[in-house]
């Protein structure tokens, strides 16, 4: 039998996993481009990089009509592996990037793990070299292909593989070919051997877009306001900031010791603090709700909101869960409270404090709304 304590079970280990959302706000667009769209946080994403990718998805029906499937995580999953998108480098508010991102110059020498030499197409306009090709942009176009996949995606009458939005759009026209549908996986997987035809290029591609595709289900509106009682959570929630995680910590009366010990050894017994069933236990206590100890027991009061639905489905106040397999409650090791923009609260894991911080990509389980 498993012995139920912290946040989850005494054999389940709360992991700390990168922190992913899409917040998006849709408007209706009187011209038939549509505006760049406003959108939220990514981890390790910039967020205009992220406007890149969903401004493509909005303007690619007009430019592949027949093409089904494409979304912005699709777009992301590339990107993450060919240029971190667009790491270390600066992104100006129309999507130019500076310095230029340039692959190694393929003249068949090794460099970059290519023996083929590429003969020089653009006389070295994008890639800065006449003597043979380099892959160029967040999206690594070679030249030769940028000339028949690139688009102008921000109406400035230019088509540059150094600008987001336009490499973006370009990368989106050239996965979808003649007219894929993106939601078969056969032909998805043939569109990104496609762009490179590696077979654990398209492997690593894939887990990236499973990995941003979880929580890319609905539409997140910005400015969610909490009122009534969930306004009292959360405020209750947010005035722990900055007080220590401690396994086992915390309960309907504040923060406490906690116990020994996390499935990484880490003890509480020495410290007065929260974890992250403990937080939840005490915000909710304000408004006379008693919830069980653990995050799993916790998603099963109140209307639970399947993971299915996607963070969209959140409201302010929710608690939101976390699981090893999204699909079993009894594999729930993490509870946060939903704060609304795609954000929540929560006691993360040992060695952290409480804090405020976009909904993690890994795991998410949907939430629960006991009010």
């Amino acid at each position: 039998m498993k012995r139920r304590i912290g946040c989850g079970t005494f054999l389940l280990a709360a992991l700390a996993a990168p922190i992913l959302l899409l917040v998006v706000i849709v408007a209706v667009q009187p011209t038939p481009a549509p505006a760049l769209q406003t959108v939220g946080q990514v981890a390790g994403i910039p967020q205009r990089m992220l406007t890149a990718y969903y401004n493509a998805v909005t303007r690619l029906p007009r430019e592949v009509p027949s093409c089904r499937g494409m979304s912005w995580a699709i777009l992301a999953g590339i990107a993450r592996i060919e240029s971190n998108h667009a790491s270390g480098r600066t992104i100006s508010d129309r999507g130019d990037i500076t310095p230029r991102i340039l692959g190694p110059v393929l003249d068949g020498s090794g460099a970059g793990g290519n023996y083929t030499a590429f003969p020089d197409t653009d006389g070295g306009r994008w890639d800065g070299t006449a003597t043979a090709e380099r892959a160029v942009g967040p999206f690594q176009f070679l030249p030769s292909t940028w000339a028949g996949s690139g688009r102008d995606a921000n109406d400035d009458k230019l088509i540059d593989p150094h600008n987001a939005d336009d490499a973006a759009l370009g990368a989106a026209v050239y996965l979808c070919g003649n007219g894929r549908n993106l939601t078969d996986r056969t032909q998805l997987r043939s569109a990104i051997f496609q762009y490179n035809r590696s077979t654990a290029y398209v492997d690593d591609v894939l887990g990236w877009i499973d990995r941003y595709s979880q929580m890319a289900t609905g539409a997140l509106p910005i400015g969610q306001p909490a009122t009534g009682d969930a306004r009292t959570v959360i405020a209750t929630a947010l005035a722990q900031t900055g007080v220590p995680y401690s396994w086992g910590g915390g309960n309907a009366n504040g923060p406490s010791r906690g116990i020994c010990c996390s499935p990484s050894g880490k003890s509480g017994t020495n410290i007065i603090g929260f974890d992250c069933s403990g937080l939840t236990t005490y915000a909710y206590a304000q408004v006379g709700i008693r919830l069980p100890r653990t995050a799993d027991r916790q998603a099963g009061i109140g209307t639970r909101i399947p993971a299915s639905l996607g963070p969209g489905a959140l409201q302010p106040g929710d608690l939101v869960f976390f699981a090893y397999d999204p699909n079993s409650d009894s594999t729930i090791h993490h509870v946060g409270i939903y704060l609304g923009d795609g954000k929540m609260i929560n006691a993360p894991r040992p060695g952290t404090a409480v804090r405020t911080e976009p909904l993690w990509d890994h795991g998410f389980a949907g939430g629960a709304r006991p009010l």
